[in-house]
């Protein structure tokens, strides 16, 4: 991981005041001129601004405390009363006032910055070359841009060659309620896309850029890719109906021999001609490559032809309206009974019935309809409305056009259709609609041609529009680089007419491609920050959790670590490292398959205002690095005069409501007495004093340079020595690290320290049917207090001990002497940590003496075990803190990995389900 990489970001971005003025900048100032082309994310863009280095600092460790620590545990009284208020001692005083794991205990726990977009090009037309950004001089209205490429789409060659067919086969009732279903899907369609258009600006890219912004980069790369083939597959399908009804009015100019479908079982018999595949084929071919040339044309190109398709297409309807007027009884045809109420009756209900392919009734036939299929027959017909937002980039005002003229075009074409419908119900018998394919040419006025020529440039239109969204389309989900490679725009407005897939197949296909598009590009695609709807429903979803949370207590079912890892060392880290390895190792250990929320927070000596930037660049740094461990969690950097200042502040506010951390996690201060940094027992006692009044949870790690990863697999046990009565914490820790690969082989000991005048074999048996009800296996190993002054065989497990304490008794004796003859000189009471305190040397030889039997006890039943945990006394109030890290160096003593652990006023597990 690169510092400089990191901080470079935050050097551009927050420039240092008073290091140079500025002049008044102006609109064609040269500087405005050159930013203004620039690309957000390229490098000349910061190449052109003045670096300076902005180091991160050394995180010093914190001044000395003023105030010591005075905090009392809620409840407490003075040290040695119980609840009768007679003395009693304790060779646990040590632990102070929290309650001992008994039999009692036991049973009471059975209760109870916004970025800049990714995408430099939104805005500019999709369509241009790669190069010097270009604007389009031409822009359109409502008219051309939306609502006459929409009508082009929507009116297409279902209507002139199957609409009469559908009314025929489902009757004027149903048909009636099939246009009104597929035209209520379509408004409703067009309503949300009206709304997501003028919820701001728009630019190019259509559909893929509405649904992109709205709902994020994966839902609208997905739907985007899909729909861009879509628009490729439609070009092709209305090629081939363009061809094919060309070929049927002039078979001659058909170059292969056509085939012939016989109709058998009707009462007009006539044969059905069909044009041969290849001509198919050869003709579709031609006239794709002809539209691709004026698709090349551009805009402007496609502008003027656009009247050319839709005003035949106009005049060709309005034909066949004139001709349903004069149409009379078998005039122009057989079948046809001209505007009749009895053949309105006649055609009112559905008479569904088999057909062969080619949709002739055939009793015989292997095709079934009902009204879910002419649903999926019908439903392209309304189809097309986002031709105009297609042109989104070409768009004078995107607001207004694309909602007016796309629901102008969809309530023209729905209108037109009902109408149709009573029409084609009322002109001809229920025969003739479903065997005269191109009833609508039969009946046109003057001639049948000009219905030809209708669909053929109906159809043709609307490949125009699709061979023009479509490339438009790819090129803006190219330019977001999210998927694909910028200039990969040109190369796809060719489409395939060669091969047409069965529609149900073809659907799944789609629906598979956009699901693995959606998870592709949600792994490996670029993340685009464009404020999309699913992050605000995400908010807003976490603050209806958060209300509905509360701030009253979690029930321990619900309970779950959410730890705030202190991330400033004891001394030094490597060069660009912003936390001990180890530690975000160790965060990933108490939590349940690495699930949850993890706050890693730091801390920088100095005055907010000088130091703001460099906390900026430190949180961008640390959060870097916590996503390259792997880690699910958020970092905070913290300014303030000194270590205890601005721990202090952070264990008062962070978090939100029951959102709030509740386990302080850090690091052993094991280098102190080795560099002689003699202002860290003030501080870290003070840290652990905050954490009791602040009621959080506490695990200071012990050899944490010696915590295996997720690769080091460890044997033997994990020993818990539980000593006071913690919530279950403990309990739960090494049930979290039994979950992770480096521990799962290990086993659990439970060591329980019984008093003099209590029932070892009792205790015994009531942890184990505890631990038996929270369904944990374990050992329970009860150990008692008179086996402390028995000398142990050989005695050789006590001699380190034995050493450290007698060497622990010298320099509190040396520092004692030395805060003695301070006091004579200065005439005050005795002072340490500049504040005063009262030392009794006999509770002070008390202490080192169950330091020393507590970690005698440790070396004898786990030296070899994977890792301890240990209950963590609390600071003695009124004492110095040099003598508590006394204390706790003669605690973790030769231990190679310890977890010292003290829980807060509640339970954490509970024995209920």
């Amino acid at each position: 991981m690169d510092n400089g990489d990191i901080e470079s970001g935050a050097e551009d971005e927050f420039p240092q005041q008073g290091r140079r003025k500025y002049r008044p900048v102006v609109a064609h100032d040269r500087a405005v001129l050159e930013m203004s082309s620039m690309d957000p994310g390229s490098s000349s863009s910061s190449s052109s601004l003045p670096r300076r280095d902005v180091p991160l600092r050394n995180i010093k460790v914190g001044q000395q405390a003023n105030e010591g620590p005075d905090a009392k545990e809620e409840g407490s009284s003075p040290r040695h009363a119980d609840v009768n208020g007679s003395q009693k001692e304790s060779k646990l005083e040590l632990f102070g006032f929290d309650s001992l794991v008994n039999i009692l205990g036991l049973k009471s726990m059975t209760g109870e910055q916004i970025p800049a977009p990714s995408s430099p090009r939104d805005g500019e037309d999709v369509s241009i070359t790669l190069g010097h950004r270009k604007t389009s001089d031409l822009k359109l209205g409502t008219m051309m841009g939306v609502f006459v490429p929409c009508l082009q789409n929507i009116l297409g060659i279902i209507y002139y060659i199957r609409f009469s067919w559908i009314v025929g086969m489902g009757g004027i009732a149903e048909s009636m309620l099939l246009v009104f279903f597929c035209g209520l899907c379509t408004f409703l369609t067009a309503i949300s896309l009206s709304a997501i258009a003028t919820n701001g600006a728009m630019k190019g890219g259509g559909p893929y850029y509405l649904i992109g912004r709205a709902l994020g980069p994966e839902v609208g790369v997905s739907i985007g890719l899909c729909f861009f083939l879509g628009n490729a597959v439609a070009g092709s399908l209305y090629v081939l109906g363009a061809v094919e009804t060309f070929l049927k009015a002039l078979p001659a100019a058909g170059i292969f021999r056509e085939t012939i479908t016989k109709v058998n079982g009707t009462a007009v018999a006539q044969p059905i001609e069909s044009p041969s595949s290849h001509d198919l084929q050869i003709y579709g071919i031609v006239v794709t490559v002809v539209l691709c040339f004026i698709v090349f044309g551009g805009v402007k190109m496609i502008n003027r032809v656009a009247p050319a398709f839709l005003i035949p297409v106009l005049l060709s309807i309005f034909c066949i309206f004139v001709g349903i007027f004069l149409a009379r009884k078998d005039d122009p045809a057989e079948g046809i009974t001209g505007l009749s109420l009895s053949t309105f009756r006649d055609n009112w209900g559905p008479e569904y019935q088999k057909t062969n392919n080619a949709g002739i009734p055939d009793p015989e036939g292997k095709v079934e309809w009902s009204f879910n299929a002419l649903v999926g027959l019908f439903f392209p017909a309304v189809t097309g409305i986002m031709a105009g937002s297609n042109r989104s980039a070409s768009l004078k005002d995107t607001q207004r056009s694309i909602p007016i003229g796309t629901l102008a075009a969809t309530l023209t074409t729905t209108a037109l259709y009902l109408i149709s419908v009573l029409f084609f119900g009322a002109l001809a018998t229920r025969e003739k609609l479903l065997t005269d394919r191109l009833l609508t040419a039969t009946i046109a006025w003057p001639l049948p041609a000009i219905v030809y020529i209708g669909i053929i440039l109906s159809t043709l239109g609307a490949a125009l529009q699709s061979l023009t969204g479509a490339p438009r389309l790819l090129a803006a989900i190219a330019n977001d680089a999210i998927l694909l490679p910028p200039g990969s725009s040109r190369c796809t407005q060719l489409a395939s007419t060669v091969e047409v897939s069965p529609l149900e197949p073809l659907f799944a296909w789609s629906i598979t491609l956009h699901c693995l598009i959606y998870y592709y590009v949600s792994i490996k695609g670029k993340a685009g920050d464009w404020g999309d709807g699913f992050k605000s429903a995400y908010f807003q979803l976490a603050l209806r959790s958060l209300r509905s949370l509360g701030a009253s207590q979690v029930h321990p079912k619900n309970w779950y670590p959410i730890p705030l890892i202190f991330c400033r060392p004891w001394g030094k880290l490597p060069e660009n490292v912003p936390c001990h390895p180890k530690l975000a190792d160790f965060a990933n250990c108490m939590k349940k398959k690495g699930r949850g929320m993890s706050i890693f927070v730091s801390i920088l000596d100095g005055d907010y205002h000088e130091c703001a930037e460099d906390a900026k660049a430190a949180c961008k740094q640390l959060d870097t690095y916590i996503d390259y461990k792997n880690c699910e969690g958020v970092a905070e950097i913290v300014v303030a005069p000194s270590m205890s200042e601005g721990f202090r502040g952070i264990v008062q506010t962070m978090g939100l409501g029951n959102l709030k951390p509740n386990i302080v996690v850090m690091r052993y201060p094991e280098i102190w007495r080795r560099e002689n940094l003699t202002e860290i027992p003030a501080t870290f006692v003070g840290i652990i004093n905050d954490c009791i009044v602040a009621n959080k949870a506490v695990v200071i790690v012990k050899g944490l340079d010696e915590w295996p990863n997720e690769y080091q697999r460890q044997y033997g046990t994990i020993d818990l020595y539980w000593i006071v009565k913690d919530g279950g914490l403990m309990l739960l820790l090494s049930q979290l690290l039994l979950t992770k690969e480096s521990f799962e082989s290990c086993k659990i000991q439970v060591f329980c320290i019984a008093e003099e005048d209590s029932d070892a074999e009792g205790l015994k048996a009531d942890v184990k049917k505890f631990l038996y009800d929270l369904r944990m296996q374990a050992e329970v190993i009860v150990v008692s207090m008179k086996s402390w002054d028995l000398k142990v065989e050989g005695g050789s497990q006590n001699d380190d001990s034995l050493e450290a304490f007698t060497q622990a008794q010298g320099r509190i004796t040396d520092y004692l002497n030395e805060m003695k003859e301070a006091a004579q000189r200065d005439g005050t009471s005795l002072m340490a940590d500049g504040k005063p305190v009262v030392v009794n040397e006999q509770q002070v030889e008390k202490f080192l003496y169950t330091t020393l039997k507590l970690n005698s006890t440790i070396l004898r039943y786990s030296r070899m075990a994977a890792v301890v945990l240990v209950s963590l006394p609390p600071p003695p109030l009124n004492h110095p803190a040099y003598f508590y890290m006394e204390y706790m160096d003669l605690l973790v003593e030769n231990v190679p990995r310890l977890l010292m652990v003290r829980g807060y006023r509640r339970d954490v597990v509970t024995l209920f389900t």
